[in-house]
């Protein structure tokens, strides 16, 4: 096998058919960058789309409903201390939805198995905007979701890929990157692993409210059915993403000295804002009807 050891500027060997495939090349190289085909064009398409900014459901009696595009929200530490040198104290941050370089490289949408974490990006788009779904039957869209009662929390279908959020009990070949606590993931699938309820953020009131419907824009604990375990930041461990350093988010129930849930726990189920009164109604003072 002979090896070409000029280019085909040097008239040498078979140097016509050299200056012909280069010139195919790149002739097919303009055309797929002219159908935008090209790899690093297609993930910065994705790119563009996922952070494209959506909106979410309004509540008007204030209160959560499957159906509902909510985002799950953590909010910074109110004590704003450093755990570690170097470590900054946690920021404002929402549930998103992650997948790797080389997979946005070749798909149009979230598929297979997405990672999480915990995102600085607070406006809605397609990472951190997710669906309400029962997981009975006969429950119909717009019923109130309630304390205790499972439901599953899906991505948007379409570009987000309609992936459902899952958990299971950390093993060796299962679980969180950086602190080896119970793994979380978007994935498509229909066990009980994807099953989820809403507890009351007071462990005091857990048994007073069960039942009742889950206001919106408020502390909740977000917990697993199987496990027990809670969703959680992890403050001081992140973990590197396609959108830069962000929270590791595992299952983990964290407690104080009361028994109760630490901050990290604490989640706001977050809808969008009704529209603001218009017209004569809206000047009106307050406790005056028209």
């Amino acid at each position: 096998m002979s090896t070409r050891t000029y280019n085909p500027s040097v008239r040498v060997g078979n140097w016509n058919e050299d200056i012909c495939l280069e010139e195919d090349m790149l002739k097919d190289f303009l055309e797929t960058r002219d159908r935008g085909e090209l790899a690093i064009q297609q993930a910065s398409k994705l790119r563009e789309m996922i952070l494209k900014q959506t909106d979410l459901s309004v509540t008007i009696d204030g209160f959560l409903h499957f159906g509902d595009r909510v985002m799950l929200r953590n909010e910074a530490d109110a004590n704003q201390i450093k755990t570690q040198p170097g470590v900054e104290p946690r920021q404002a941050n929402t549930l998103a939805v992650n997948m790797s370089e080389m997979k946005m490289n070749s798909s149009v949408q979230f598929e297979g198995t997405c990672n999480i974490s915990g995102s600085r990006i607070l406006t809605p788009c397609a990472r951190n905007t997710f669906v309400i779904l029962p997981v009975e039957a006969g429950i119909a869209e717009g019923t109130p979701l309630r304390y205790g009662q499972h439901f599953c929390l899906c991505t948007l279908p379409g570009i987000a890929g309609n992936l459902k959020l899952r958990s299971d009990i950390a093993t060796f070949q299962q679980s969180a990157k950086k602190t080896r606590k119970q793994l979380v993931t978007f994935e498509e699938c229909s066990t009980y692993l994807i099953q989820w309820r809403i507890l009351h953020f007071d462990p005091q009131l857990r048994m007073e409210t069960e039942g009742l419907p889950v206001p919106a824009n408020q502390k909740i604990i977000f917990n697993h059915c199987k496990t027990n375990q809670d969703l959680c930041v992890i403050s001081d461990a992140t973990v590197r993403t396609p959108f830069g350093r962000e929270y590791e988010i595992v299952a983990y129930t964290d407690l104080d000295s009361h028994r109760a849930e630490k901050d990290v726990n604490h989640w706001i189920i977050q809808t969008g804002h009704p529209p603001e009164p218009t017209g004569p109604a809206a000047t009106l003072p307050l406790g005056v009807q028209q």
